[in-house]
């Protein structure tokens, strides 16, 4: 999600003013020397009235006076995006497949009716697993599969040292494409996104 807001906190009995920053899994607020993080998995009540979101977990419950922002930050952390919707994934795309991704994955793409792409089609969306540096090398060639508004997911393990994400900002750019999104793809997995710029397509 990636918002931010300034706001105070009302929390074990202190008025903070700080920023809140709401994140795909979790809302952290900080101010001057205090902060707090909170994923989802532990909120046990989420309601928003009056321009104050209220989170109640184990430490809680703590106050955010968000104005109208609220409510719709309630909604969001109660309905967070999937997967799916993360990636783009929707009804009648196409997309090719370069790697050994869980078969969890593939049942996301069938679900969203995301059709396989031919040998030598140009396709919607390319989901690339790339394992180590190495592996960034077939970038460009993946790239050129791209129809001009597709997408490039370059999929890569977090905290590695067998494949930073730098090298993959790097290898994406030097096959002439723009990154434009970073989103979790799994516990133990990062993704980049990468587009072809408005000026290139043709």
């Amino acid at each position: 999600m990636g918002q931010e807001l300034e706001c105070t906190m009302c929390y074990q009995r202190r008025k903070v003013p700080g920023k809140a920053h709401l994140e795909t899994d979790y809302l952290l607020f900080r101010g001057g020397e205090d902060r707090l993080k909170v994923t989802f998995k532990e909120l046990t009540g989420v309601t928003a009235a009056s321009g104050v979101l209220k989170l109640e977990f184990a430490g809680g419950p703590a106050e955010l006076e968000l104005g109208k922002a609220a409510e719709k930050w309630a909604d969001k952390i109660l309905h967070p995006p999937t997967r799916a919707d993360k990636l783009g994934l929707k009804p009648a795309m196409t997309a090719r497949i370069e790697g050994a991704f869980e078969p969890a994955f593939l049942e996301e793409l069938a679900s969203r009716q995301v059709a396989t792409a031919g040998a030598r089609q140009k396709t919607d969306l390319i989901f690339y697993l790339a394992s180590r540096t190495a592996d960034l090398s077939k970038v460009s060639n993946l790239a050129a599969n791209l129809k001009p508004d597709g997408a490039l997911w370059i999929v890569f393990p977090k905290g590695v040292p067998a494949i930073r994400e730098i090298e993959v900002l790097l290898a994406g750019r030097e096959a002439g494409l723009k990154d434009n999104k970073v989103a979790s793809f799994s516990a133990t997995h990062t993704a980049l996104k990468f587009v072809i710029p408005v000026a290139n397509r043709r």
